[in-house]
């Protein structure tokens, strides 16, 4: 199995392809409260489970797009912390951008940091022309986020898969 690839690095973090070593942590993170109650139960809890949900998803979306949702580490300590980074869904125009953390590691900016590094890097980088975001519009965090990093609400609508009622935020690369 190949190392896992660095995509960027900020002051405090380090932003690098999944792989299936990360099954814990994928079962860990996806199990939370706050995932569960704002992007939803995923029924993994065994590590063939979480293998799959790697393989079928954002190895899968490294493979077919060039971009995914990629560890979040600490710089120090090389500690997992979250997940940040691009999805590209087949009812959305454009790719969205999506986050999520472990409890211990909410609340000190980090989503934030890594949030802003990730933008720049699909304007820059792989020249994407427009990011968009989704989120419960009762996600008051996920919402706070969208709007410090310079994203605007654009519409709220029914999510294809769930039928929850989500809103759309989007943020062109001219705006940054």
């Amino acid at each position: 199995m190949l190392p896992a690839r660095t995509i960027l690095e900020t002051d405090r973090l380090v932003l690098r392809h999944l792989t299936t070593r990360d099954t814990p942590f994928i079962i860990e993170l996806v199990n939370t409260e706050g995932w569960i109650k704002y992007i939803g139960d995923r029924n993994i809890k065994t590590a063939e489970q979480a293998r799959q949900y790697l393989v079928n998803g954002p190895l899968k979306s490294y493979a077919d797009h060039g971009f995914g949702l990629y560890l979040v580490t600490l710089k120090t300590g090389n500690i997992p912390v979250g997940m940040c980074g691009l999805i590209k869904r087949a009812y959305l125009p454009a790719p969205d951008i999506g986050y999520a953390f472990l409890p211990g590691a909410t609340g000190k900016g980090y989503a934030l940091e890594v949030a802003r590094a990730v933008l720049s890097f699909a304007f820059t980088n792989l020249k994407i022309e427009k990011i968009l975001a989704i989120t419960l519009p009762e996600n008051e965090r996920s919402v706070r986020l969208l709007n410090k990093l310079g994203m605007l609400p654009e519409e709220k609508f029914n999510d294809p898969v769930s039928n929850e009622l989500l809103e759309k935020y989007g943020i062109c690369r001219t705006a940054v």
